[in-house]
């Protein structure tokens, strides 16, 4: 177990230690009032209870900060009776099971917080007190100073990041990097100095390559931790002072309204019809309304209760309010569940010294030969050593075949075969190729922040993906109306809920005519059968209504009036729901600024909403005909203060029923007449006998492109599922919607396709692996839900994404496969638990970035393949060259080092890098997702790797000998390292041989393009016959120019004088040319024969798609 202790920080805060959790500021508990250093007990036991019946105060940071007799607030000692004690949670251990980190955090806290009280049972003054300030003139600028030097800055302490260093090494601790490094020192050994230097400008290349994008990467990571609020207003020394929100302090007076990003937990003062979104906290989906007089007593009031306090991180969606910072940076709820998250793997130090030293060689060992970075570069770690392994093997050979005579020559041949085995540019393409697919992904609004997971997300068989905002527009909708006169409107094809003049309204009148309202036409266009009803409706929810909707008219200066659709950006601030009918209201020329000036009528009372009573209502007055009182709320609220009869009643609650079945929220208009002298204070009073105007069913309608997006997913293999805070009614009409749940699907089905929260938690683990498929829709879904779902999913072998934008998704979205925040609306806790972090909250998002994973996959296979195929021909080509004898009876070189070096790192590189950048077959959402546990070493690719590598090492070995042994057996004698006049055949043997390769290897990388469609044929929806060859080669620019000038770089390399024969050892060649020409037409033959037997039997083929059910 972990000891409380003290220690000085970067943010002067006392120190904590639980285990598991490591430099890391002690978040208080929930909702306690953290105290100040005691004036006359600067060492307290931060366990002792206080006399006055709270915890004592804690070890002050250091002794520094400390002044002698002084305490933190206008140095007085503070209540001791409702402080919290900022001193160690108890020692407890940090389950390593996600989904208990919230859990485990609130019985922490509950544990240290038995005696205290809480500000949420204090009333608002009480707390002010305790905390020494004014609730009038808020702290002094000289308080404020000293209070934020002691507690430190108002932020969260998300992930420091990779230093340089790590970086850095990061890229030479890999197998690779170790091998090649290896080769050097050898090749320094034997003064071969020309190789030598060679392989280490490749090593130096490949650190400088990685380094680079890593360090990029590691920006765009610390970058996304920078969005918190900007700014807050305080009242410092009376006066509302706009400030730095991480200025802020515990103590400190802010005012907030709608719109604005709460800044810190704070316990209201007072407040006007206050509202909070706290979604990203609680999950709960609509906005909360808050009362700063409530006082609630007890320490587990759940978060979603305390309707006296705001959190930080969350939103005012109505009204203002002011209040006292109770909580900042890592003490808030926010920064707790942070802390939680931030766990770390302890050293076990009571184990032997013995088993301790082990356990750490074991973990530096895997660092350096880097086997502890992600899947793909571990398995390509462990094939470097493979490689390595099968070097020596092939050097031991080489020295046997010479009888173990090791010369100068003999050495340095082990070394050309060793060198032939490794692909020494794998690790810089590799990095490029990962650069380009998180530029590609950057691009589709996709910003990467764990490398791995771009290996991952091409693999995913399931995504769990959140409904508002994600696969919803996230703004409410006003989607039907139903009026008094039993007329009815619907609301079609939105596109921007904010936008009056978007989509289309179809009306319905008593007797079932329709008509379609054009965007932005008036209600000249409606019925007159039910006109007059939709001007009292709209008049209704225009007026009892906070919302604001506006325009901004600048966004597009060209265009006109009357065609603004689409050209003008709408914005909105207030209640979501009062949002939606203020723009219903709008499309029919009844906004709120437009039936006040038409009307001469002003505001006389409001009566706001209220949870208790479920509705809210104004009285507007006008000279001329007097109060009318205007009310909207929940049905059952409403319903029983109409005059409407009975039977009228029950038809009414049929249509709300029927409204809701749909997953509509349905909310009832209602309006009178006020008599002359009615008391307006009287809310009871004037909220009576009033005339029913009609029913608003209001949604969060799916975002445009989601439905498209949906069905690629099940045409990809991949099964969507909707896990929601929301009501099941609701999820449900949205699945059916986007296409989630079949519209076919038996209603014998529906209660395993779609369940409620509670109901699946209920059941075992058992039960839940009993059921034939996991649930489609979950509704109602907690935190614990999620992670439960998770783990179901992978007792199916199952490889999930997990969207999420809450701080209590962090658990779930730590524990999937590939975690995806959101940019936009997502919390910062969010965005530190998750792989990658979607810029535009879009579900269609999610798709780019599989599509893009997918295309990772085959590229990286594409190019392995190249360099392997290369590899294989280099070491049969050399070792069946030992065979070449020389009239010293030593093996001559069918390549020079130097000339294996060039196919390696030049020819090759930039071939690999063009199969880098091919682009996404078109095929590639029709196909299942890849098995991530074979990863692409498939058994097609190694395969493949063998087959074209013995085609193209058998036609370099017949090129070398056709030329060799074309005037007879004499190999000369020396021909390894110097030129001879007995060596002219040797050396145009060898320029040959060197062609032969090189242009073998540029049309393999065509023929790799794709591993069983003929060069001649890549894309068969587009075949205009032999010809369409040139249109495939071309497509691909990079690659394209990569093999053109592959083809042009040969000739230099043969031809210059002194050049070819000093460094290359080989000459220039004539008729040889037509060997090479003949050995690229029977290797394009082979491989279009090998890829024709693949054709005919389905070798290599994608598996068959699962059966997916058709929405």
């Amino acid at each position: 177990m972990g000891k409380p202790h003290s220690s000085s920080s970067s943010n002067g805060q006392s120190l904590g230690s639980v285990e598991g959790i490591t430099d890391l500021d002690e978040p208080p508990c929930s909702g306690q009032l953290p105290a100040a250093p005691n004036s006359h007990n600067t060492n307290l036991n931060p366990t002792s209870a206080d006399p006055a019946g709270g915890l004592a105060a804690p070890t002050p940071p250091s002794s520094s900060h400390v002044k002698s007799q002084s305490s933190l607030l206008n140095d007085k000692p503070l209540k001791a009776s409702a402080l919290q004690s900022i001193s160690s949670l108890p020692s407890a251990t940090v389950s390593e099971n996600s989904a208990t980190l919230i859990s485990s955090a609130e019985s922490a806290c509950s544990a240290a917080s038995t005696a205290g009280s809480p500000p949420h049972s204090l009333p608002a003054l009480d707390v002010c007190k305790d905390l020494q300030t004014d609730p009038e003139n808020g702290l002094s600028a000289a308080e404020a100073a000293t209070r934020l030097q002691r507690w430190g800055l108002n932020r969260m302490e998300l992930t420091k990041g990779t230093s340089k260093l790590q970086i850095l090494m990061r890229q030479i601790s890999n197998s690779l990097t170790v091998v090649l490094v290896l080769v050097t020192i050898l090749s320094f050994s034997i003064a071969d100095y020309v190789e030598a230097s060679v392989v280490t400008a490749v090593i130096l290349f490949n650190i400088i390559i990685g380094y680079w994008q890593d360090s990029r990467a590691e920006s765009q990571m610390l970058a996304l931790q920078n969005l918190a609020s900007s700014t807050s207003t305080a009242i410092r020394s009376g006066q509302p002072v706009e400030i730095k929100s991480d200025t802020l302090v515990i103590g400190d007076i802010v005012r907030i309204s709608v719109g604005d990003k709460v800044p810190a937990d704070i316990r209201l003062v007072d407040g006007i019809n206050l509202s909070a979104d706290e979604a990203i906290l609680t999950g709960e989906s609509l906005p909360i309304s808050k009362h700063a007089d409530r006082i609630l007593p007890g320490h587990d009031i759940p978060l979603g209760d305390r309707i006296n306090l705001v959190y930080s991180g969350t939103v005012i969606t109505r009204g203002r309010a002011t209040g006292v910072v109770v909580s900042t940076g890592m003490q808030t709820e926010v920064g707790k569940i942070a802390a939680m998250l931030r766990t770390r793997k302890t050293v076990d130090k009571t184990a032997p010294f013995s088993e301790r030293f082990v356990r750490s060689f074991k973990t530096k060992g895997r660092s350096i030969l880097g086997l502890d970075g992600t899947p793909l570069q571990n398995k390509l770690s462990k094939f470097a050593l493979l490689l390595f392994g099968l070097a020596i093997s092939l050097v031991i050979i080489v020295f046997a075949v010479n009888k173990f005579d090791i010369n100068g020559e003999v050495l340095i041949y082990g070394i050309c075969v060793g060198v032939a085995v490794i692909p020494e540019s794998l690790i810089a393409v590799l990095t490029l190729t990962f650069t380009v697919a998180a530029r590609s992904m950057s691009s589709g609004n996709v910003i990467v922040r764990n490398k791995a997971s771009l290996e991952a997300v091409g693999g995913v068989t399931n995504i769990c993906s959140d409904k508002t905002g994600t696969l919803t527009q996230g703004r409410m909708v006003t989607r039907k109306v139903w009026l008094a006169g039993n007329a009815s409107a619907t609301v079609a094809d939105v596109t921007d809920p904010f936008d009056p003049t978007s989509g289309t309204v179809n009306w319905s009148d008593s007797v079932g005519n329709t008509v379609t309202s054009i965007p932005g036409q008036s209600e000249k266009r409606l019925s007159l059968s039910h006109s007059e009803d939709f001007v009292k409706f709209s008049q209704a929810i225009s007026l009892c209504n906070n919302a604001t909707v506006n325009v901004n008219k600048n966004s597009d200066e060209s265009s006109s009036a009357g065609n603004t659709a689409g050209k003008h950006e709408w914005t909105a601030t207030g209640e979501p729901t009062e949002i939606a009918l203020q723009v219903f209201a709008m499309r029919f020329g009844r906004s709120k600024a437009e039936v006040l000036a038409n009307h001469n009528i002003s505001l006389a009372k409001e009566h706001p909403f209220d949870s208790t009573v479920k509705r809210m209502s104004v009285v507007y007055s006008s000279p001329n005909t007097g109060s009318t009182i205007y009310a909207k709320g929940a049905l059952e609220a409403l319903l029983p203060l109409i005059t409407s009869s009975d039977a009228e009643k029950s038809v009414i609650s049929a249509q709300a029923d029927k409204l809701a079945s749909e997953g509509l929220r349905v909310l009832c208009v209602a309006s009178r007449k006020i008599n002359p002298g009615e008391d307006l204070e009287s809310r009871d009073g004037i909220e009576a006998n009033m005339e029913f105007l009609g029913l608003a069913g209001l949604y969060d309608p799916p975002r445009p492109e989601t439905r498209g997006a949906v069905e690629q997913c099940l045409r990809a293999g991949i099964q969507v599922h909707m896990v929601t805070g929301d009501h099941v009614k609701t999820a449900t009409s949205i699945a059916y919607e986007v296409g989630i749940l079949p519209k076919s699907l038996p209603p014998s089905e529906i209660g395993t396709k779609v369940m409620a929260a509670s109901a699946f938690d209920g059941l075992t683990d058992d039960e839940v692996d009993a059921l034939h498929a996991l649930p489609l829709v979950i509704g109602r879904c907690t935190p614990q839900t999620k992670v439960r779902m998770l783990q179901a999913m992978h007792r199916r072998n199952a490889f999930c994404i997990m969207t999420g934008d809450g701080v209590n998704d962090s658990p779930a979205l730590k524990q999937s496969d590939v975690g995806i925040a959101m940019g936009m609306r997502g919390s910062d806790v969010a965005k530190e638990a998750a792989d990658m972090v979607l810029t535009d909250d879009n579900f269609a998002s999610i798709v780019t970035a599989i599509r893009e994973g997918r295309r990772l996959f085959d590229n990286i296979q594409k190019f392995l393949l190249h360099l392997l195929i290369s590899n294989i021909a280099q070491v049969i080509l050399l070792l069946f060259g030992l065979a070449f004898k020389d009239h010293d009876d030593t093996s001559i070189f069918p390549l020079s080092p130097l000339e294996i070096l060039w196919a390696n790192l030049i020819t090759s590189s930039f071939l690999a890098v063009g199969l880098g950048m091919e682009a996404a077959q078109e095929d590639i959402l029709l196909r299942p997702p890849q098995d991530l546990k074979v990863g692409v070493f498939t058994k097609d690719l190694i395969r493949d790797k063998f087959i074209y590598g013995t085609f193209m090492g058998g036609l370099c070995l017949a090129a070398f000998t056709s030329v060799a042994y074309s005037s007879g057996s004499d190999l000369g004698a020396d021909c390894n390292e110097n030129y001879n006049s007995s060596c002219d055949l040797v050396y145009r043997a060898r320029s040959t041989t060197y062609a032969t390769l090189s242009f073998l290897l540029l049309v393999t990388a065509w023929e790799v393009k794709h591993f069983t469609r003929s060069l001649f044929n890549m894309d068969p929806t587009e075949w205009t016959g032999p010809t369409a060859v040139f249109k495939t080669v071309r497509k691909n620019r990079m690659l394209f120019w990569a093999v053109v000038a592959g083809f042009i770089a040969t000739f230099p390399v043969i031809y210059i004088p002194k050049f070819n024969e000093k460094v290359f050892k080989h000459h220039s060649i004539t008729w040889e040319w037509g060997v090479v020409v003949g050995s690229v037409v029977i290797y394009v033959g082979l491989i279009e024969a090998w890829k024709a037997v693949k054709r005919r039997f389905k070798l290599g083929e994608p598996a068959s798609m699962p059966l997916m059910e058709k929405a």
